[in-house]
């Protein structure tokens, strides 16, 4: 077997389960708040119009933002409750994911329902009304019912979109299918990204042909189809949940990761170095940016990489550059102070922002600085990663050399750099240690007014476990011990050589001497 897919086939039970629990448990409380609602709404005029109208608008939202969105939100409210109580509750993973898939699960089950209910023939009702049973009998033994495979349809619909859209519950840390389709794009495995798209569409299938099996014997008052098709899907989420039970021992640490290879990289490294120490640890990956701080910050993670100038523009909101040094030793005072987070030291590289531009191209439009490139830009067209046009550092950027480019585009970090190989790019926001610059024979344009700030990889430690011995004793010999062709090298073991390696075999190739 090819060697990618039995890595996928081993993480699958782990990814699975967790799919299932996750997209299992939204429907479940979707159908216990959407039912009650549809009852209500099939009742009131007044009521149903603004009921539907609100489960539509949440429909209208991407489903990635009203996930993204519920995590802030939970962790203000833990972190008040915290300060109330004296104890909070985990704002990372599956708590936000739960809550978003269960509002994007309602919209087809209020109207389904809705109509079913209000689809009984006002001869039924009657006669129900004649034999003389209350509005809760007939609700229950007369009109539920008969609507019953009106609300099937509904809810086979909940359930595939549900589905689908837990795979994107891995940016806020909830493990899923996606974690296949995340790394995999981020990595170029593409037969990572096939499988997780493969065991997303499979699952959904199955989950709504068991469905389909209850409708009918709804439709058919056909007991047997509907104990079937129920037995079905309580053995299967049995089956998917089981690898959960053998694997749910409590980590040791919590190793956080963003979501691109060199995080990937860094965090196996990481997590190598304390299962060596004798401690169990599970992995929080595909973190966005905002998320992995924050959820450091808030305790939910325990460790993980992040780059200084980030940190100093980002959380600090610093618009000033002080020089490498100085950053560094104001992060260190300042989040210490500010979150008790611990900063552990530089892992020794710099991965900066930094524009970039095939040498061919740079030489026929005598490009060298940004600089340079502002005088060009007018003609040129930006490529950056999805969140560079948004953080300070462009901004900062674009107030010193004044750019106005011909157009903007944001792309995945993969497929900016095709981007650029193809010439639907210029000039890029690449990453100062990605191998790709190497491999692809980039030029790196100077910065000579100072204006993008340092990007020091640095391990951050989470409040609760700044004083942990353990894990600083097993952390603390990375600080120094990376140089940025180092880690150029890993990242292009990873990302386009044509013996791949897995982030954690680049990890362990980076680790020895």
């Amino acid at each position: 077997m090819n060697e990618r897919l039995a890595a996928a086939w081993t993480l699958l039970p782990d990814y699975l389960g967790w799919h299932v629990l996750l997209s299992a448990s939204a429907l479940v409380l979707g159908l216990a708040i959407s039912l009650p609602l549809a009852v209500a709404a099939s009742r009131s005029p007044r009521l149903r119009w603004p009921v539907l109208a609100l489960a539509g608008l949440i429909q209208t939202i991407p489903s990635l933002a009203l996930l993204a969105l519920f995590y802030p939100l939970l962790l203000a409210l833990s972190t008040l409750l915290k300060g109330v109580l004296g104890h909070g509750f985990s704002a990372l993973g599956f708590l936000p994911s739960l809550l978003a898939l269960t509002l994007y699960s309602m919209l087809p089950i209020l109207r389904t329902a809705t109509a079913g209910i209000l689809g009984v023939d006002p001869a039924v009702r009657e006669a129900a009304d004649g034999v003389g049973m209350t509005p809760g009998q007939r609700l229950v033994q007369v009109e539920l019912p008969l609507a019953m495979p009106v609300i099937m349809a509904g809810v086979r619909t909940a359930a595939v979109w549900t589905i689908g859209a837990a795979t994107l519950s891995t940016p806020v840390g909830q493990t899923s299918l996606g974690n296949y389709i995340f790394a995999g794009l981020q990595t170029e495995n593409w037969v990572s990204v096939l499988f997780g798209c493969a065991a997303s569409a499979a699952l959904a299938l199955l989950v709504d042909q068991l469905l389909g099996l209850i409708e009918l014997g709804a439709a058919r008052r056909n007991r047997a189809l509907t104990l079937v098709g129920a037995a079905g899907l309580a053995v299967g989420v049995v089956l998917a949940l089981l690898p959960l039970v053998k694997i749910g021992q409590p980590a040791s640490y919590v190793v956080g990761a963003k979501n691109f290879s060199e995080q990937y990289i860094l965090a196996e490294l990481m997590a190598d170095r304390l299962e060596k120490a004798g401690a169990h640890v599970a992995r929080k990956e595909d973190l966005g940016s905002a998320v992995a701080y924050r959820a450091l910050a808030a305790g939910e993670i325990d460790a993980y990489v992040d780059y200084s100038g980030t940190l100093w523009a980002n959380v600090l909101n610093r618009k000033d550059n002080p020089g490498r040094a100085a950053v560094l030793a104001g992060l260190t005072s300042e989040l210490k102070k500010r979150d008790g987070v611990r900063v552990l030291g530089s892992l020794g590289f710099e991965n900066a922002y930094a524009f970039a531009m095939k040498p061919e191209r740079a030489r026929a439009l005598g490009v060298a600085s940004l600089a340079d490139l502002a005088r060009q830009a007018p003609g040129l067209t930006l490529g950056s990663d999805l969140e560079f046009l948004s953080r300070p550092e462009w901004k900062a950027v674009d107030g010193a050399y004044g750019f106005r480019f011909k157009a903007q585009r944001s792309f995945q970090p993969t497929f900016m750099y095709r981007a650029l190989a193809g010439g639907e790019a210029d000039v890029i926001s690449a990453f100062s240690s990605d191998g790709r610059i190497s491999a692809d024979r980039l030029v790196v344009l100077t910065d000579p007014k100072g204006a993008l700030p340092p990007y020091d990889a640095v391990i951050l430690i989470s409040p609760k476990r700044a004083d942990d011995a353990r894990l600083i004793e097993a952390l603390k010999p990375l600080v120094g011990s990376i140089g940025v062709e180092a880690m150029r090298a890993a990242n292009f073991s990873v990302d386009r050589d044509r013996d791949k390696l897995s982030p954690g075999q680049a990890a362990r190739a980076l680790a020895k001497p």
